[in-house]
């Protein structure tokens, strides 16, 4: 997979800034499209999948959780430089994979209640993003089979939708192999998929390091499967430290479990180290 310049990226900046959402295209090549379309049809064949049991969810639709658990190619997604910088950009490199799962809405599914990512979090709006959300497209999205919708600039409003009342959106359209991604706070919503195709894609959403993930990877992702993850995955499932102090394990960095070295000293001895750099004879008091 190619790598996002620097040019790239602060268009997509500038988008997100904006409009609260941005299409990065021709994002996942062929080949990694197209193992995840074969990774996504080994998982439904081999566990009793079928469609989501509420409305939000899509009586149409497959939702298929916890993926990282389920098949390792799925391990490429969160750490995509097509899409890891842009986060790390916007909340901090210290951020967390929050989940990743499919949404896959079949014929005749309809509309999804426009809502925002984080409506459960108590905070008032607006607020500093805590949360980012991308949707990888494994098939065309398009207006007729249910594109995501979207209320450009809502990322900025002072409140939530009001559950399954109409507001006027705009359809995310984009080819196969590209990347949808938002603000959390941005109004959004499946569309109606009027076509007799399944729609297939990946959700990956991301949170800052302070924040609770949606999805606990720390118990729901198989220990072995845990301990094979490239470190930066690790560390996004929440095998780090935010700011050297939370999540740690008797002042320990939980990484250490997996028989990595931490990279970082904790905050308490970051302390001791920058007091002994501006007095190295031991006088400062």
């Amino acid at each position: 997979m190619r790598s996002m310049s620097t040019g790239e990226l602060n268009q997509h900046l500038t988008k997100l800034d904006s409009n609260g959402y941005t299409v990065v295209e021709d994002a996942i090549d062929a080949d990694l499209l197209s193992e995840l379309k074969t990774a996504l049809a080994e998982v439904e064949a081999t566990h009793d999948i079928g469609y989501a049991p509420t409305t939000f969810e899509g009586l149409r639709t497959v939702r298929i959780y916890n993926l990282l658990a389920l098949h390792r190619s799925f391990e490429k997604v969160p750490v995509s430089p097509m899409v890891l910088p842009i986060m790390e950009k916007i909340l901090d490199p210290e951020l967390q994979v929050s989940s990743l799962s499919a949404i896959c809405p079949g014929p005749g599914q309809q509309a999804q209640p426009l809502h925002a990512d984080t409506n459960m979090i108590p905070l008032p709006r607006p607020h500093i993003p805590i949360a980012m959300n991308s949707m990888w497209a494994l098939s065309d999205f398009t207006e007729a089979n249910g594109a995501t919708r979207i209320v450009p600039g809502s990322h900025r409003f002072d409140h939530d939708p009001i559950y399954d009342q109409r507001y006027d959106t705009q359809c995310a359209e984009m080819a196969a192999g590209s990347i949808l991604v938002w603000h959390s706070t941005l109004w959004h919503g499946g569309g109606t998929n009027t076509t007799q195709e399944r729609r297939d894609g990946l959700a990956c959403y991301y949170c800052a390091g302070w924040l609770r993930q949606q999805e606990n990877q720390q118990l729901g992702v198989p220990w072995e499967r845990l301990a094979n993850f490239d470190r930066r995955l690790q560390e996004l499932c929440g095998f780090s430290v935010y700011k050297g102090i939370y999540g740690h394990i008797d002042n320990h960095d939980p990484i250490e479990l997996l028989g990595r070295e931490r990279a970082k000293p904790m905050v308490w001895e970051a302390s001791d180290i920058a007091a002994q750099r501006r007095d190295p004879a031991g006088t400062d008091t």
